[in-house]
């Protein structure tokens, strides 16, 4: 009869030993913005070691910002680097409605966002990367921006 009572909570612990991690992710870095200002200065970097070229990836940019953030958008230079090749392109992301309710997942005063940079990426050849997001809007510091961060997990086949 004790065993019964006990199942309740080994299928509990088994929940959420499970569904605790992502075992897709490969990198996972977050930058907290000095006194909430990302500065050009300010990029965000995460290392990647590829040792098999044909496996894909899915890499995203994270970024939480406060209901002050003064634009319903924002712009960042997204660069991937091995050692003296780098590639580079400009991505342009809606964080506002047009009746300006946040589109991120709002905790408090915080708004959180988790947008895809390249979805199913084959990184070019074996080796260490360096990925790197800088913001690319007029002002500078962009204020009201709590932190940003990069993700990268294994595609789903």
């Amino acid at each position: 009869m004790n065993n019964y009572k006990v199942l309740p909570f080994l299928l509990i612990g088994m929940v959420f030993f499970f569904s605790g991690c992502d075992t897709r992710n490969v990198a996972d870095t977050t930058q907290t913005m000095p006194a909430r200002n990302w500065s050009y200065a300010n990029k965000v970097i995460a290392q990647v070691d590829v040792k098999d070229s044909s496996q894909p990836y899915d890499i995203y940019f994270k970024l939480r910002h406060t209901s002050d953030y003064r634009y319903s958008n924002v712009f960042v230079l997204f660069h991937v680097k091995q050692g003296a090749k780098k590639q580079s392109r400009r991505y342009e992301y809606k964080l506002a409605q047009a009746d300006g309710k946040w589109n991120g997942s709002g905790s408090g005063n915080l708004y959180t966002y988790t947008l895809p940079l390249l979805t199913n990426y084959k990184f070019p050849a074996p080796g260490r990367y360096e990925l790197e997001i800088e913001q690319n809007m007029r002002d500078n510091p962009l204020k009201e921006v709590s932190d940003a961060g990069i993700t990268v997990a294994t595609s789903i086949k």
